[in-house]
């Protein structure tokens, strides 16, 4: 039986208001030892900051860390439902070469899922299965 987004969906993903600035964004990146956080208001999801958005948007660019993360992020983030089908996320994910995937319900942002996720349950005796699933570098 396939596995819905629901199941392997980080839940409360890490999230930051458009005016926070990149500094907040490398904080909370560090805190919580990720790679990107959404962007999002009370509303809807205005897109995603990564850490390479951070280097090559803010600081290569010659940005200051107060720069806002609604000015950096990526936007047009492509979104799935919680009862889609893994699959679909996988698939996404190649033919569009991203790493991760907003989940929402309706407008509402509910998780995330990474490509470490997928990699983990796909296969999890891959190099990036068994990376994905190794304790953070400290």
């Amino acid at each position: 039986m396939s596995k819905t987004i629901r199941e392997v969906m980080t839940r409360e993903p890490v999230t930051l208001e458009p005016d926070a600035s990149a500094a907040d964004a490398a904080r909370l990146m560090k805190e919580h030892d990720i790679g990107s956080v959404l962007v999002c208001d009370e509303e809807k999801l205005w897109g995603i900051v990564t850490d390479r958005d951070l280097a090559i948007r803010c600081v290569a660019d010659g940005g200051s860390a107060d720069e806002a993360v609604g000015e950096i992020c990526s936007t047009g983030v492509f979104t799935l439902a919680p009862d889609d089908d893994v699959a679909e996320a996988v698939n996404a994910m190649k033919e569009r070469a991203i790493r991760r995937i907003a989940i929402v319900d309706g407008e509402r942002l509910v998780g995330i899922v990474s490509l470490g996720d997928l990699a983990q349950i796909q296969d999890p005796r891959s190099a990036l299965g068994r990376i994905s699933a190794a304790p953070p570098n400290q």
